[in-house]
């Protein structure tokens, strides 16, 4: 059994909130068009745990939690032009990017912001509080997750 690790995920709440997510229960993980992220999400396995992160927002913060059930599935929206995500260097044959499919776990009681996170958290312990930082897909050392769940 491959062993669980953890993810930050990124989305803006008007784009695509937790609040979606638990409703739908389960969604793909699209329209990811940079490259290290994309690398990041080929790193993940079945059953790893996903911190949802809204962004650009206020406050921004972790504010829920899902798990990766599915990997390696070609993006569809490369593919479609009337998509923001689309790609026309992509091909069907081969295709650019892909996505994960992940599923609602739980939606937390309270946000727990980016202001917070700096406080508890330096640069080297979680990427998502460095300056500057502007990926939407982050792994989280196994450690500060579990310090994050608790404060959940």
């Amino acid at each position: 059994m491959t062993e669980i690790n953890y993810w930050l995920m990124k989305s803006e709440p008007d784009a695509y909130s937790i609040d979606t997510l638990k409703n739908e229960s389960e969604t793909l993980w699209d329209g990811i068009r940079n490259y290290q992220a994309r690398n990041f999400m080929r790193k993940m396995n079945k059953r790893d745990k996903v911190f949802f992160y809204h962004s650009n927002c206020k406050p921004p913060g972790i504010v829920g939690l899902m798990e990766v059930i599915d990997l390696n599935i070609v993006d569809p929206t490369q593919f479609d032009k009337d998509s923001k995500y689309f790609d026309p260097k992509s091909k069907p044959e081969n295709p650019k990017w892909d996505c994960v499919k992940v599923k609602f776990i739980s939606k937390s009681n309270k946000i727990l912001s980016l202001p917070e996170l700096k406080i508890l958290f330096s640069e080297d312990e979680l990427l998502v509080v460095k300056k500057g930082n502007r990926l939407s897909i982050l792994p989280v050392q196994k450690d500060i997750a579990k310090i994050i769940l608790e404060k959940l």
